[in-house]
């Protein structure tokens, strides 16, 4: 298997990540699995970290194949996968929607309380995950990230889907990836431990990043 663990991962990402060191990048992680690779990377890059709100919106019949996905912010942004959404049907797809966001907002209060956020424009922003499924979280970060007017916007991951990765560079300026296949499966296949992250870990996890009043604020132009 290519990685042991999420931290193994992530030390392997920060490595491919080193030209971005010097550069004052934010990372920004897709909780809770990719917390744990973000930590490896913010320590090597001496970068800030904080998070992105997103959940995959499940198709009740199979809660694994994505109807589409919804992301935090200002005005929440959702992807929708028409064809899943087809089979379910858009009341279903909107009942499962309200309530990722539902648990959005307690994962909101749960991690960041009164955290201040990372400042992303005029940055380079870096969203990592511990691997790609399908794509639609992903893009759906990458969108919201986008919107908050970042340098340059990148992609992270130890392992995705060769055909989602391609998908996907339409949406970041530059992905960077250590593994793809083009028959994937399931993300924990490619890691020996692939155990559930708890809230708790998480929380101690940003912990050991405190947000400076620097991290806050946009570069000078």
């Amino acid at each position: 298997m290519p990685f042991k663990n999420r931290a193994d991962a992530g030390r392997k990402l920060a490595k491919a990540l080193a030209g971005y060191k010097g550069q004052e990048p934010v990372v920004l992680a897709l909780p809770r699995g990719g917390v744990p690779v973000a930590a490896e990377v913010c320590a090597v890059l001496n970068a800030p970290l904080d998070l992105i709100l997103v959940r995959k919106i499940g198709a009740p019949f199979q809660p694994e194949l994505a109807m589409g996905a919804v992301v935090d912010g200002d005005a929440p942004i959702v992807v929708r996968n028409e064809d899943v959404i087809k089979l379910a049907g858009e009341s279903a797809f909107k009942a499962t929607c309200d309530s990722e966001l539902a648990e959005i907002e307690r994962r909101r209060q749960r991690y960041l309380g009164g955290r201040a956020r990372v400042g992303v424009e005029g940055r380079t922003a870096i969203v990592i995950d511990d691997g790609v499924a399908t794509g639609a979280t992903t893009r759906a970060a990458l969108r919201a990230t986008r919107a908050r007017r970042p340098k340059r916007l990148v992609l992270a991951v130890p392992v995705a889907p060769t055909e989602s990765l391609a998908d996907l560079r339409a949406d970041a300026d530059d992905v960077v990836c250590l593994e793809n296949y083009e028959f994937f499966g399931a993300i924990g296949a490619y890691y020996a431990d692939f155990r559930q992250i708890s809230d708790r870990e998480v929380i101690d996890i940003l912990k050991r990043f405190p947000v400076t009043s620097r991290d806050v604020k946009a570069p000078a132009v």
